[in-house]
């Protein structure tokens, strides 16, 4: 994992209606600055049992210049919202 300061940047393969969860380890905070996507998807915050759906997109693109801080306990997924697998990726920093 990557250092106080240094890059945090993650791309999976998601399933139909799966989710990337970016959550940095117990102990660590970063600050999420882009959510990149082969296709539909929406994302939002999540503590383990509350979501709070924050933005959504149509088709293929990506969120550029966020400020989303997230810890091991209030992080983001991003949801797959079509009916196949697509690639979906994050970058930050690791600032704790």
């Amino acid at each position: 994992m990557a250092d106080v300061n240094g890059v945090v940047i993650d791309t999976q393969a998601i399933a139909a209606a799966g989710f990337l969860t970016v959550q940095p380890s117990t102990g660590q905070e970063w600050l999420i600055k882009n959510i990149f996507h082969a296709d539909a998807v929406e994302y939002g915050t999540y503590d383990g049992s509350l979501a709070v759906a924050v933005d959504s997109d149509a088709g293929a693109g990506a969120w550029l210049s966020l400020s989303l801080f997230v810890t091991n306990a209030d992080y983001i997924r991003v949801k797959n919202t079509t009916t196949s697998t697509q690639n979906i990726g994050y970058s930050g920093v690791r600032i704790v």
